[in-house]
């Protein structure tokens, strides 16, 4: 949990977060702790630090609040139910007007044509996939959305040694990549050059003894960038991004009429997505950032009419 709290900018409040992931488990009802529960738990704890929130807080503002998706998900019974239940008054404020589970979340899921499935994933995704490739992707669609776009940039990164990998060669270092069996490369780092006024350096490394170069974005360094504007938090109107995060989707657009709880648009930080819905009945009257939008809590996304 320590490096998504420093990815969501919370590195120098790691013990109000484990503060807080106490509290949190007590709220939840001292649940069973295991992946994925105990993520639900840091992603809440996350949430409550990032918004200045007390565990009260949650509890006299929750109808207010809008909740990580992994929170919702819980609370939907979508992993199952602790014995005796949810916390009924704190699983009406985190769903909303959404019914929960009392079943077996399994009774829940649609039959799947494996045959059309199969199909229709090597149409979109190509002839060069596998079948495990198609229940990773059924699984978790997102995540395998992900790996496949990193694949396609940046080739099979499995077959890089473990340890450059991690921690990179050294100038004047070189490694053996076994690609296939019987056929490898050998790649040694020459230099690498000063930082640009965008944050990049020119690297510079032979492949099989062919000196190359790339430019590759050093993310140990500061580049200042125009900053978005700020929510006005004495307007109710203005809706800004709960935490720091990537704005991964927009839901509406402008001029929509949306009603009470009707999903805005969602924010992702480091696999925890929070989904911000429309306070009341009401009319989308400007959009302020676009899709894939590096945003800070309270950063101004749309404003309502």
């Amino acid at each position: 949990m320590r490096p998504q709290a420093a990815a969501l900018g919370l590195g120098d409040k790691f013990e109000q977060v484990k503060q807080t992931f106490a509290d949190v488990n007590q709220l939840f009802g001292d649940i069973v702790k295991v992946t994925p529960s105990s993520k639900v738990v840091g992603d809440m704890a996350l949430f409550m630090v990032t918004n200045n929130l007390t565990t009260q807080d949650v509890l006299e503002k929750g109808e207010s609040l809008s909740f990580p998706e992994s929170v919702q998900s819980l609370f939907r019974g979508d992993i199952g139910q602790p014995e005796g239940g949810w916390p009924a008054e704190l699983q009406k404020l985190i769903l909303k007007d959404e019914k929960p589970f009392t079943d077996r979340p399994n009774e829940h899921l649609a039959p799947i044509d494996f045959d059309k499935e199969w199909a229709s994933f090597q149409t979109k995704f190509g002839p060069q996939t596998k079948f495990t490739d198609l229940l990773s992707y059924l699984l978790y669609p997102k995540v395998f959305e992900q790996y496949w776009a990193h694949v396609q940039q940046f080739g099979d990164v499995s077959l890089i040694p473990t340890r450059v990998f991690f921690y990179g060669l050294k100038p004047g270092e070189e490694t053996i990549i076994d690609i296939a069996r019987g056929k490898s490369v050998i790649v040694k780092l020459r230099s690498v050059g000063n930082v640009n006024d965008d944050g990049n350096r020119t690297v510079f490394f032979s492949f099989n003894g062919q000196t190359r170069n790339l430019e590759v974005r050093d993310r140990s360094v500061e580049v200042k960038t125009v900053r978005n504007q700020k929510t006005d938090k004495s307007n109710p109107r203005q809706i800004g991004a709960p935490l720091q995060g990537m704005l991964s989707k927009v839901l509406v657009k402008d001029g929509e009429t949306v009603k009470r709880n009707t999903p805005l648009f969602i924010i992702e930080a480091m696999k925890m997505e929070t989904t911000i819905t429309a306070p009341e009945d009401t009319t989308v009257q400007s959009l302020h950032l676009g899709e894939g939008t590096l945003v800070n809590a309270d950063d101004l996304i749309l404003t309502l009419s």
